[in-house]
């Protein structure tokens, strides 16, 4: 599979049969995801992980008429604000299930708004935290906060783990804007979790902070993508 990383939290995966675009907010400067939207390979899944705009963009809705066969997955906040009337768009909620035989996903919680997603399609088993993450300012919150924070999240990542047992791809926050422990999140997820590819987004537009998480990705096992551009795509 291709995994290309578009902008923010937005990535394409490139199947065989499938084409899967995740949280697209902007397109890559050469419009990569416009320009390829009419020839991606298979039926092509949209998924948004809730209606925060750097994560969900209306002008995804306008590509149904490039791709007749686009199936939009939407947490379910978002048509629930109107901005979503397609009969074919997918509302879902933590712990609801779509599959249509080719692509599978399962709705998992967040620590912000909406869901996330975890998406098994041709052998492969990956997930996108959406806004899932330890969201914490440890510089500005209280300990209790803090504590809080934490429990929401581990509580939702063990959920996980229990259900995934293993993931081909990790799509998580890395996001210097936390502070000090802006990795902690990321941190818990992999030692939680066993993941094959872990690659960084939230993390816009400070590459070098994301990749600052590298050495703890690769002690706990994963292969790290280091992303540099907008566009630049690997093989997993």
């Amino acid at each position: 599979m291709k995994l290309t990383y578009v902008f923010h939290s937005g990535f394409v995966v490139e199947g065989k049969a499938f084409t899967l675009i995740a949280d697209y907010f902007r397109d890559t400067d050469d419009g990569f995801v416009r320009t390829h939207l009419p020839s991606f390979a298979g039926r092509v899944y949209v998924l948004a992980s809730h209606r925060h705009p750097d994560h969900f963009n209306p002008e995804i809705l306008t590509w149904k008429q490039l791709r007749p066969d686009i199936q939009y997955l939407f947490s379910g906040d978002i048509p629930e604000r109107g901005k979503a009337r397609w009969t074919d768009v997918a509302r879902l909620v933590r712990g609801d299930r779509w599959s249509d035989g080719v692509v599978a996903v399962q709705a998992f919680g967040s620590t912000d708004t909406g869901v996330s997603f975890l998406i098994d399609a041709e052998g492969k088993r990956m997930f996108h935290a959406g806004d899932l993450n330890n969201w914490h300012w440890s510089e500005e919150s209280t300990p209790e906060e803090v504590e809080a924070a934490g429990q929401a999240f581990l509580t939702e990542v063990d959920l996980l783990a229990q259900s995934a047992g293993r993931l081909d791809l990790a799509m998580f926050p890395v996001d210097a804007r936390l502070g000090g422990n802006y990795m902690l999140g990321a941190e818990q997820f992999v030692e939680r979790i066993r993941v094959a590819v872990f690659s960084p987004m939230h993390f816009t537009p400070s590459y070098e902070a994301a990749e600052a998480f590298r050495p703890c990705a690769e002690r706990a096992g994963c292969r790290f993508i280091g992303w540099k551009a907008k566009g630049e795509s690997i093989d997993f």
